[in-house]
């Protein structure tokens, strides 16, 4: 089964252009391929005369192309096709077992980060023990749902650089309309420096640029915070 595993991965390289859907999803979506193209990356091979995709056209042609169908079929049914060995079956089967989980599951409900303790609530405990300093972007849709959050900058005891234009970047990476900043004080005093001032205008005035809304930016310390919006200072 190792082998197979091996020589699947080493035959993706060898695949002809249009037998190339890894590049097609990567340009447009996993939504543009065919269920076929899907197991066909998956699977990674084919044989000699056939390709991955090609094969598993002809596997779900004799499912009458459905999913249901294809994910009840045992392992020694899907040997019983040329290029399908033990490794290749148990894949299938388990992103059929996926699929059918996934339709199972209801939608994680994303938090809404809407105000300064939000904001507090979601990372305290990230940061109630860092003895640096670490600042943080919250990127956010209209409805104040969290998109992404992520730490841009680790740094000192004192003080941490943070660059304007990451900050920006992941926001239009994200579609976000919303964003709110956020970094700790190891030194547990919640009040902004000079430098704290100076970050909070450049991102809002970046944020401006962008039609993006800076919600808040906000100090974490363990037990308490400092938020430059409910301080009337954005």
């Amino acid at each position: 089964m190792e082998t197979e595993l091996n020589n699947t991965y080493k035959s993706i390289a060898k695949w002809a252009e249009e037998d190339r859907p890894r590049e097609k999803l990567e340009r447009l979506g996993p939504s543009a391929l065919s269920n076929a193209e899907l197991l066909g990356i998956l699977i990674g091979s084919g044989t000699p005369n056939e390709s991955a995709v090609d094969l598993m056209k002809r596997v779900l042609g004799d499912c009458n192309n459905n999913l249901n169908t294809l994910g009840k079929l045992s392992i020694r049914q899907l040997e019983q096709y040329k290029g399908v060995g033990p490794a290749k079956a148990i894949t299938i089967l388990a992103a059929c077992e996926l699929g059918k989980r996934r339709t199972m599951e209801k939608a994680e409900e994303r938090a809404a980060i809407d105000s300064a303790e939000a904001i507090y609530a979601y990372l305290h405990p990230r940061m109630q023990d860092l003895d640096v300093e670490e600042a943080w972007v919250m990127l956010l849709n209209r409805h104040y749902k969290l998109i992404k959050a992520l730490c841009i900058s680790h740094g000192g005891l004192s003080e941490t650089a943070v660059d304007v234009r990451i900050i920006l970047k992941e926001a239009l990476l994200c579609n976000a309309t919303v964003l709110a900043l956020a970094h700790n004080h190891p030194s547990n005093n919640p009040h902004p420096s000079n430098a704290d001032d100076q970050l909070t205008q450049r991102v809002k005035k970046a944020c401006e640029t962008f039609r993006i809304h800076f919600l808040d930016h906000i100090i974490v310390t363990d037990g308490d915070y400092y938020s430059y919006n409910d301080s009337g200072r954005l």
